[in-house]
């Protein structure tokens, strides 16, 4: 039997401030919503948009970082894994939900225009991607490096 496979990437902007809780376990978990914009062409010729509005769920280190650094508007690129939740209302109409599971997430802007940090569940935090905006602008001299 073929194991099964989920995994979404997508890319948007953030609708609303991420909301910050905690589990009953002490676990952090942040939630928010990313619009993602698509333009196309209708058959008689006119460009449209359509939004699509994607709920995401964070956890632990990277819920710190999103409800830190992100507020509604901030560009993000998100990867994760979808889950589906089946629930009744009080009405006793049935419901389900979609939404992505954080596991990687790039800032695609930040305080400074132009700054992108990423984090991956990996542990891993991509430095390099980091500008401070504290570094002085000066000239580096080449010969100095030991490369």
């Amino acid at each position: 039997m073929a194991r099964g496979f989920s995994k979404a990437i997508i890319t948007g902007n953030i609708t609303r401030d991420p909301e910050m809780r905690s589990v009953s376990s002490g676990a952090q978990v942040c939630s928010f919503s990313v619009a993602v914009n698509r333009n196309f062409r209708a058959s008689d010729g006119t460009q449209k948009e359509s939004v699509s509005f994607i709920d995401c769920v964070a956890w632990g280190k990277a819920a710190e970082l999103i409800c830190q650094y992100a507020k509604r508007g901030t560009g993000i690129l998100v990867s994760g894994r979808l889950e589906q939740h089946s629930y009744e209302t009080k009405d006793g109409q049935k419901r389900s939900r979609t939404e992505v599971i954080v596991e990687d997430f790039n800032f695609l802007s930040g305080r400074a225009e132009g700054n992108t940090s990423s984090y991956s569940n990996d542990g891993a935090q991509d430095e390099a991607e980091i500008v401070p905006d504290d570094v002085p602008e000066e000239s580096i001299d080449l010969s100095e490096v030991p490369f």
